[in-house]
């Protein structure tokens, strides 16, 4: 592949200095893309001293000037989006009829949302005692620091690099060993389109060696980590060393909930997109089906048969519903849970398997429904996969217990037609995002993120910028003496 397979540091592109390299695979087939340099601890900090060498001038750079260069990245990526969509689709298995029509969309209109907000992100006045002028001004934290998933790697790297970018940051971002093409490819659109040297560096390798570097560096002001709960509760533990900010966009286990009142048709066909689109690889999918019992037949006979009917194989074919896992080991990961379904005495209902038609060395795992009651490991625990449960409630109080009985408080979806319901029922759910007759949407302009074990902080929207910058308090007394002042220190 005509890609770049190198570091992206200081505006270039260069080899990691031990040499090393990472087999970046297909997971349709397990055949070999390309080798990647292998960004190591002394890498982050060839990085880390880049961006820190780039900060005072970005940060100074006038605001709408930023927001420019925003705006031409977000025209470049659309001007590349066949070939980004087919990249992200060789690398992911994210099937091409999702990357062109949702990710490289989704991702030039962040970088556009980001854009358009560099100059209107203001600051504040104080209403003080009589004297004294205090307003608060937004300063960018610095060097920011970014761990990138494998799910979507070009879309989590708008969701970061936008807000700092816009706010007066540097950042260096590490992507993810197994799917870093398309953040090495957008590096070179950034150097194109003008955004300085060193304002951006890109960096893919391990998590325990970059990734740990990275998030312990003490030159790193914030560090922002999309990933598993477990990994980001170590992100935490190695940020301390320099109480740096962190952000956290950490797992779900999302609770989807179908009363007796929804249109069942519509909520069938948003259940199967909220678990099965990118193979169920996604924090917020839909992976909890609680369905009440007076629909709960009709709804999994039409649900089964939806599942069933889904079109899997090679991501690069368009018609192509759903393709593989992204790596092998992932691949065993979910199967494993199947087999912990199986033991816990749970029903597998449809798939559990390796489609027969699968090539053999890819990663393919089929869409998989299994009965399970809340308190299982499977109703409990993150598989991320095409694995979705299916249990029953009686009442609405009954619903929401099920619902919140997980760590996780990610995303969750509800489908209803009364109103009321709605209102009540999304307050009293413990998600940062809640959908109503809808899943897994998502805008530029609206905070995503989550509380408890998903996290804490927030991706997008004005809240996105609250997270890459500082308040600045600054108080200008207006009078020689104000009235109230001390005689004896007059």
């Amino acid at each position: 592949m005509n890609t770049p397979n190198q570091l992206f540091i200081d505006g270039e592109f260069v080899d990691a200095l031990a040499g090393g390299t990472v087999a970046v695979h297909d997971p349709h087939d397990g055949s070999k893309l390309t080798d990647i340099a292998e960004g190591r601890g002394e890498d982050i900090d060839r990085a880390v001293a880049a961006a820190r060498k780039a900060a005072t001038d970005w940060a100074a750079t006038p605001a709408a000037d930023r927001g420019r260069l925003l705006l031409r990245l977000a025209d470049a990526i659309e001007a590349s989006g066949d070939e980004l969509a087919l990249l992200e689709t060789r690398d992911t298995g994210h099937p091409i009829r999702d990357t062109t029509r949702l990710d490289v969309p989704r991702t030039a209109a962040t970088f556009r949302y980001f854009g358009g907000i560099a100059d209107k992100y203001q600051g504040s006045v104080v209403p003080v005692e009589r004297g004294f002028l205090n307003y608060v001004q937004r300063k960018p934290v610095g060097v920011a620091g970014s761990i990138v998933p494998w799910n979507f790697p070009l879309m989590f790297t708008s969701w970061k690099l936008g807000p700092a970018l816009a706010a007066g940051n540097t950042a260096v971002m590490k992507p993810s060993e197994l799917t870093p093409l398309s953040t090495l490819r957008l590096a070179e659109l950034i150097a194109e389109v003008g955004i300085p040297p060193g304002v951006v560096n890109i960096v893919p390798g391990y998590g325990d060696t970059a990734g740990q570097h990275l998030a312990e560096h003490p030159d790193v002001d914030k560090i922002s980590f999309t990933g598993s709960t477990q990994v980001g509760r170590g992100v935490v533990h190695a940020s301390a060393g320099n109480l740096k900010r962190v952000q956290l966009e950490l797992g779900g286990k999302g609770a989807n909930i179908v009363f007796a009142d929804a249109d069942i048709d519509q909520a069938v066909q948003g259940s199967a997109f909220a678990i099965f689109h990118n193979q169920g690889q996604a924090c917020i999918a839909g992976s909890r089906l609680l369905l009440h019992e007076s629909i709960a037949d009709e709804f999994r006979e039409k649900f089964l048969a939806l599942a069933a009917s889904i079109r899997v194989g090679d991501p690069k074919d368009p018609g192509t519903e759903m393709g593989p896992l992204t790596s092998s080991l992932h691949q065993q990961r979910v199967l494993e849970w199947v087999d912990t379904a199986r033991t816990e005495g749970c029903q597998i209902l449809l798939g559990g398997t390796v489609p027969d038609e699968a090539p053999a060395a890819g990663c393919y795992v089929a869409p998989t429904v299994v009965a399970a009651a809340t308190g299982t490991r499977v109703t409990l625990e993150e598989v991320f996969g095409p694995f979705v449960t299916v249990g029953t409630f009686t009442t609405d109080d009954d619903a929401l217990t099920q619902a919140n009985a997980t760590q996780y408080g990610l995303g969750a979806g509800l489908w209803t037609t009364d109103l009321a319901r709605a209102h009540r029922f999304s307050d009293q759910l413990r998600a940062g995002m809640v959908w109503v007759n809808s899943y897994k949407r998502v805008n530029p302009g609206s905070p995503f993120g989550g509380v408890g074990g998903s996290g804490y902080g927030r991706e997008m929207g004005f809240e996105a910028m609250h997270e890459y910058t500082e308040a600045q308090s600054i108080w200008i007394n207006t009078e020689r003496l104000p009235p109230w002042y001390p005689r004896d220190q007059a």
